[in-house]
């Protein structure tokens, strides 16, 4: 009989209803977790708001009216509040968070502390296990490192909070060493894959795809992502004169949604770029099938959700040389790992469209490394090993 494993686990990126796309994956994982056998988890979604009168933002408006306790896909969610300071107030949140879980959770008794965010969760977990004496696990996911853990404001927090964990995970090898570069010690960290639905992320039609979605059969290329600097969208638009007749689809919103507008403009080819907006995760499988090839040049990942998401569907990636791009990409049905310029993209993606790969050839280069279940199982393991309940064999 497995003995019950008490898990305290802390969350900032985890989605709601103002938020349905955010932090799925950490949602997804939860699950996974709670599925195992002699799991009893404990789930704290810790929500930051701004003082009066920066709170009556329409952008805090959902935010505000969110429940503090509600189940969420078969979960119970806690989303305490704590005050929230914008673009100045990181070094505080996670003394702000420690104290809203604190008070969510006292008089429970726990085994671990997990954090699914390396900062601010992990120095929120570093503060909540020191207050109840436990042991805690921190997992690093990609601008958690990238950022955080760059940033003189933010760092010393990060690096202390690795230093006292009693694990360590990273979504890839790649973004284990990232951690090892700014002083964590590799020993501590094992890599923990995502997972990939499987009965909805499968390869199909194409033509049906595109049908599905209204579009002709002019080659088409697509990034999934927000619209900022770090995603490098501008590169895909600035590939597109080398690229004659190809469209271009960007899912998301954000900051630079008018500059990319105006650059597909400027360079003659807006009729070409087609900004798609928030899209609901339901109807990514078909709009990942639609594509020919899925082009993320970003700065930094961990790694990409889009990137598994992409190929479990049968379309092959163009990606940058970030995170755990090379853990992906290794063969030639799976796509190309190219330099981030406009010409590089618009090669390989010529490349690509002149000899595709075969749909369930794509999906079979991610093996069985993507399973939501072993995901799961993983994780019960590892927080295991960090409350001392079972042995020492790392995941990686």
């Amino acid at each position: 009989m497995t003995e019950t494993l008490r898990i305290l686990s802390i969350a900032t990126l985890f989605p709601d209803s103002a938020r349905p796309n955010f932090g799925l994956f950490v949602e997804r994982s939860l699950r996974a977790l709670a599925a195992q056998p002699g799991i009893e988890l404990t789930l704290v979604a810790p929500v930051g708001l701004p003082p009066f009168p920066l709170s009556l933002h329409p952008r805090y408006r959902a935010l505000r009216d969110l429940p503090l306790r509600e189940d969420w896909n078969g979960l119970t969610v806690h989303r305490p509040r704590f005050t929230l300071i914008p673009k100045i107030g990181a070094p505080r949140n996670p003394a702000a968070i420690a104290r809203a879980v604190l008070k969510t959770v006292r008089d429970r008794a726990f085994d671990v502390v997990d954090a699914q965010f390396f900062y601010p969760d992990g120095p929120a977990a570093m503060r909540v296990a020191e207050a109840l004496g436990l042991p805690f696990s921190v997992k690093a996911r990609g601008a958690d490192i990238s950022h955080f853990g760059h940033d003189p404001a933010t760092a010393p927090q990060l690096l202390e909070a690795a230093g006292k964990a009693a694990g360590l995970l990273a979504v890839s090898e790649a973004m284990r060493r990232d951690m090892a570069a700014i002083g964590i010690d590799a020993g501590k960290v094992s890599v923990h894959y995502t997972g990939i639905d499987t009965a909805r992320f499968f390869p199909g039609e194409r033509a049906a795809a595109r049908a599905a979605l209204g579009m002709d059969d002019a080659p088409a290329i697509l990034t999934v992502g927000a619209l900022i600097p770090r995603k490098g969208q501008a590169l895909v638009i600035e590939a597109l004169p080398g690229l004659p007749g190809v469209h271009y689809g960007l899912t998301g919103t954000g900051e630079e949604e008018a500059h990319y507008r105006a650059l597909a403009e400027r360079l003659g080819v807006g009729a070409r770029v087609h900004f798609m907006g928030a899209v609901a995760n339901a109807r990514l499988p078909d709009i990942y099938r639609a594509a020919d090839v899925v082009v993320m040049p970003s700065v930094s990942e961990g790694l990409a959700n889009a990137w598994v998401e992409a190929l479990a569907c049968g379309t092959p990636i163009v990606i940058s040389d970030a995170g755990g791009a090379a853990e992906l990409v290794t063969s030639p049905a799976a796509g190309r790992i190219v330099e981030r310029t406009p010409d590089a993209i618009a090669t390989a993606v010529r490349d690509i469209l002149a000899n595709p790969p075969a749909p369930p050839d794509v999906a079979a280069s991610l093996g069985d490394r993507f399973d939501w279940d072993r995901n799961g199982r993983e994780l019960a393991e590892h927080l295991r090993r960090c409350a001392d309940l079972q042995g020492e064999t790392p995941l990686a």
